[in-house]
């Protein structure tokens, strides 16, 4: 058997311990998918009026929010999302389970990639919850079977990156609530970025940063594909700023790994 086969069978058994994981607690899975949903009946009920006044369109009013919103939302659930691997990762860091695993002599990606591949099914599942949801409140999307096509690949380049992120954030971090907090700058940026309100109703020096950094991208992507908004160089961006959060995260989580490895 290659190396190639033992590391894929590896992964494999750490993905199904990871599923079973979730299975078995419910409870993350159901706050992760819970948060979104909250802000997306929240920002339509209560804000959506005014809100979608301000949006300059000619129809205005809560239902042009709901389709400015929704896609803001779903990356916003990325975010979300990924504050659940983090903890997961940090669990399994201060129970001493990684030790363990390194004395089974197991592959030493299989640990990591389990984690990864079960977060992102995860945040996919959390992501269609979200958008039954805003289909049920009166989300329409314009998207062709291509463009649906386009969208998955774009959510899950984007899930991919910032799941290797918060791998490394959970593998850092000293304790379980360190964990719990550290990926709290994910969660934010989407509010300063376009995903609730347009860039150019920002003050400058907002605008500035709202614009450069990478969740207006990602926003402005999920919505032209959805939409048929003018996508610009949305999608260029989203994955050019995906390869390098992967590529970060990638090597700060193996690197902390390795460190691991070295004590056991």
């Amino acid at each position: 058997m290659s190396t190639l086969t033992y590391a894929t069978r590896d992964s494999a058994t750490m993905l199904r311990r990871n599923l079973r994981h979730m299975q078995r607690y419910p409870s993350l899975t159901l706050m992760l998918v819970g948060i979104p949903v909250v802000f997306l009946l929240l920002f339509v009920y209560v804000l959506g009026g005014t809100m979608g006044a301000g949006l300059g369109v000619a129809s205005g009013g809560r239902d042009a929010y709901v389709e400015y919103l929704v896609p803001g939302i779903l990356v916003l659930t990325v975010a979300g999302a990924a504050q659940g691997t983090a903890i997961a990762v940090a669990m399994d860091m201060t129970e001493g389970i990684i030790d363990r695993f390194r004395t089974m002599g197991i592959s030493r990606a299989a640990v990591l990639t389990g984690h990864v591949v079960g977060s992102m099914l995860q945040t996919l599942a959390c992501m269609a919850v979200v958008l039954v949801v805003a289909l049920v409140i009166g989300f329409r999307p314009s998207a062709s079977p291509l463009d649906w096509l386009a969208l998955v690949g774009v959510l899950a380049a984007i899930t991919f990156a910032l799941t290797w992120l918060t791998v490394a954030l959970g593998m850092s971090a000293k304790s379980v609530e360190t964990a719990s907090n550290s990926p709290m700058p994910l969660l934010l940026l989407p509010f300063f970025g376009s995903g609730f309100v347009p860039t150019d109703t920002m003050p400058s020096g907002v605008r500035w940063f709202a614009e450069n950094q990478p969740f207006t991208p990602f926003t402005e992507s999920v919505r032209g594909l959805l939409t048929g908004a003018d996508l610009g160089n949305g999608v260029v961006l989203t994955i050019v700023w995906s390869a390098a959060i992967a590529l970060l995260g990638y090597v700060w989580a193996m690197r902390s790994y390795e460190k691991v490895a070295e004590r056991v």
